[in-house]
């Protein structure tokens, strides 16, 4: 329900009483101004668990269970530029709300089409992206280095693959090598998290145990962020250069996501797993199928959402600024590279 800018959500079953009650369940749900003029639900419309949800502060909507709303709704979020996302029973992606494009510029479309098409332009910003994020990942596990134990073979492995980037001759070998250093980088994890769960390798469909489960939730929610970031900028989500483009996918989230994966998915994954914020008794396991439950997913998406929230000293800028702002520089980085303003640069944690 919606009263001038505010949202209102109200559990499944007790909508559905008042809907009957005013004999529009088969139709649209009742508006708030229904309600409150006719007076008769207000009292039992107060005394509900609703959820308010003032639509002013909301960057984007993440809807992991079932919800009912029309086409009200959505052009509601069309009006207010917020994009929405959804997710299954599972907690998996299933796809996005993306309202219309508020922030054009054909100038920059004809610019980003032309740094895809123009094989060194792309191979530039492709083979920047790999590194950006295999810095990233080698920040953690140097950060963990010592503290969890010893991960210096795996450091090395990482670098290693790092040299033979510059040497890639196109897009394919690099996502090769990418993929090389990812996995190295993943086998770290036995390690750092410790044998409290048993993880041996990356199993993405379906995830096989509670680790990889958290790496395709976590993977997902930096994927959703980073396309909310771009829909705040003039970049096109669907014109990338280290992902191939194609059809019914965002490829430029796929991009930059990879560079933030380490600093939000799996700082989140490492702190609430040996902090034991999620414990065993929060996933679900069905054959050889293993899911976070509603309160891991709870939990989780809070942890996620007070790490973006979380700020650091900007070396450049002399100021605080979020991980959800760092995003949306990094789009601005590439803005200005691909308009010939400023070379572009991956972002590279520091701390």
């Amino acid at each position: 329900m919606r009263k001038q800018n505010t949202l209102f959500f109200l559990p499944y079953d007790e909508e559905q009483e008042l809907l009957e009650e005013t004999g529009r369940a088969e139709e649209e749900p009742v508006d708030w101004q229904l309600i409150t003029e006719a007076g008769k639900f207000k009292k039992e419309f107060d005394s509900l668990n609703k959820r308010v949800i003032p639509i002013d502060d909301v960057d984007s909507l993440m809807i992991f269970s079932e919800i009912n709303f029309n086409a009200r709704m959505l052009r509601f979020l069309n009006k207010k530029n917020i994009p929405a996302h959804l997710f299954n029973y599972y907690g998996y992606y299933s796809g996005s709300y993306y309202p219309r494009e508020y922030l054009l510029s054909g100038f920059l479309l004809v610019n980003q089409v032309d740094h895809y098409k123009v094989h060194q332009k792309r191979m530039r910003l492709a083979l920047l992206l790999v590194q950006g994020a295999a810095y990233n990942m080698l920040r953690n596990l140097k950060y963990y280095n010592g503290r969890a134990g010893d991960l210096s073979s795996f450091i090395s492995a990482i670098e290693q693959h790092l040299e033979q980037v510059p040497l890639a001759g196109d897009v394919q070998e690099l996502m090769g090598l990418e993929g090389n250093i990812r996995q190295a980088y993943y086998k770290a994890f036995p390690v750092i998290l410790g044998e409290q769960y048993d993880f041996n390798k990356r199993v993405k469909r379906p995830p096989d145990n509670a680790v990889n489960a958290l790496i395709s939730f976590g993977n997902s929610m930096v994927y959703t962020t980073c396309l909310t970031e771009i829909y705040r900028t003039q970049l096109s989500p669907l014109i990338s250069f280290l992902h191939e483009p194609g059809d019914r996918r965002y490829s430029l989230a796929l991009d930059l996501a990879e560079i933030f994966k380490p600093l939000l998915a799996d700082r989140v994954l490492f702190s609430c797993l040996n902090q034991k914020r999620i414990k065993h008794t929060d996933f679900d396991r069905d054959l050889n199928f293993c899911h976070l439950s509603k309160s891991g997913r709870k939990t989780f998406v809070k942890a996620f959402e007070d790490k973006l929230k979380t700020t650091i000293m900007h070396r450049k800028l002399h100021r605080k600024v979020s991980y959800r702002r760092l995003i949306r520089m990094e789009c601005y980085k590439l803005v200005k590279h691909i308009t010939n303003a400023e070379p572009y640069e991956p972002f590279k944690a520091w701390w």
